[in-house]
């Protein structure tokens, strides 16, 4: 026989142990949340590595044509970029350093600070 003391505990320990077990769910689906937002960083960080190389891989093979005209046609300041969130890029020539090339590609999602990346190159006969 059961004492009038230990009745509902059965029904006690199944709420604990729904509580544990939605907290646990909780954690995860948080964590998923977390590992998207993670992942599409790295793909934004990838794509603005993939447009700064490209528009260099341009100046690379135009400079073999027309290496007097590569300054004029490739210098920009905040072109807008469609593959990215609010992307922009920048070109500019170092003045100090001969042949020398800076591309800026920045980026920004709404609610985070702005993103940016820079790869620097010397292409022979860029000014």
């Amino acid at each position: 026989m059961v004492k009038k003391s230990q009745r509902g505990i059965a029904l006690l320990e199944s709420l604990i142990g729904i509580l544990i077990f939605s907290m646990g769910i909780l954690a995860i689906a948080g964590l998923q949340g977390f590992m998207i937002k993670g992942t599409t960083e790295a793909k934004y960080r990838s794509d603005a590595s993939v447009i700064a190389q490209r528009r260099v891989a341009m100046m690379w093979a135009d400079a073999k044509a027309n290496p007097a005209a590569l300054s004029a046609a490739y210098s920009e300041v905040n072109t807008a970029i469609p593959d990215l969130p609010n992307g922009r890029r920048t070109t500019t020539f170092v003045a100090a350093i001969p042949d020398a090339v800076t591309v800026t590609v920045t980026w920004q999602t709404p609610g985070e600070p702005q993103h940016n990346y820079s790869t620097n190159a010397r292409i022979t006969g860029a000014r």
